[in-house]
């Protein structure tokens, strides 16, 4: 297992996978406060347009909360990125055949899986803290953190959802033979959670709660209001992940 593990890293930097979404982090983290830093420049320019049209703009004061704004509706975006150029981690090997001569030299399928879900899971939690403390550290020299509550917690709460997407996105890797169907399961599944969750009784459970971190900064909301969610999100990823197990150990490769 350590050695499959050493081989996807390898890959992924040889790819040069890891470096596009290490840039992809960066520059959303960068794009975050540097957005809501320019928001008064840009509208003092569209200001002048809409004098002339007899249109008066009033002043923008930005704050933390204008770059955290920008930080939730980023990220989503982030992690489909992620998504979208991990899909193939498990369906490239299978149209390659490259996971054959691993299996029989004697490696578990499982620990296959085993290793590719710390890999995903491990690069995904590094990004997004990579993004979140570039955000958080130009946030805190332009401006000031604490106007924000529950930010930290806010900011897991995405984190655990990113995961939730990743554990369904390995589960339907080992039953899909392209990435094309493990992202279009995916996104099915997603989407479905998500317009489940508009309605009032499965919203205060559903995964989708947690992409609401904005609510936790403004004091809409305290963590407790998540608890419900956040157990479920645990319970469904690791029924994802173990279910993989199986699924896998008939997957003919």
């Amino acid at each position: 297992m350590t050695a499959f593990l050493k081989k996807e890293w390898t890959e992924s930097v040889r790819t040069g996978r890891l470096w596009v979404l290490v840039f992809i982090f960066a520059l959303f983290g960068i794009m975050n406060p540097a957005i809501a830093k320019l928001t008064p420049w840009m509208m003092e320019i569209m200001g002048e347009q809409f004098a002339e049209a007899g249109i008066v703009a009033d002043a923008v004061t930005v704050d933390a909360m204008t770059s955290w704004t920008q930080f939730y509706k980023n990220i989503p975006l982030a992690l489909i990125l992620f998504v979208l150029l991990n899909s193939g981690s498990f369906t490239v090997e299978y149209q390659k055949g490259t996971l054959i001569p691993v299996v029989t030299k004697g490696l578990s399928r499982r620990k296959i899986v085993a290793a590719k879900t710390l890999m995903l899971f491990g690069s995904w939690t590094a990004l997004y803290l990579l993004c979140l403390g570039i955000t958080y550290g130009y946030n805190e020299y332009f401006w000031d953190n604490g106007i924000a509550s529950f930010w930290l917690f806010g900011a897991l709460g995405f984190w655990l959802f990113g995961l939730w997407v990743i554990g369904w996105m390995i589960f339907f890797s080992t039953l899909a033979g392209s990435s094309i169907q493990v992202l279009f399961a995916t996104g099915i599944l997603t989407l479905g959670m998500y317009l489940l969750g508009l309605f009032p009784v499965l919203g205060r459970i559903f995964p989708a709660r947690l992409m609401s971190g904005m609510s936790l900064l403004r004091g809409a909301e305290r963590p407790e209001d998540l608890y419900g969610s956040i157990l479920f999100t645990c319970l469904m990823l690791l029924f994802s992940i173990l279910a993989s197990f199986p699924c896998f150990d008939r997957k003919k490769l």
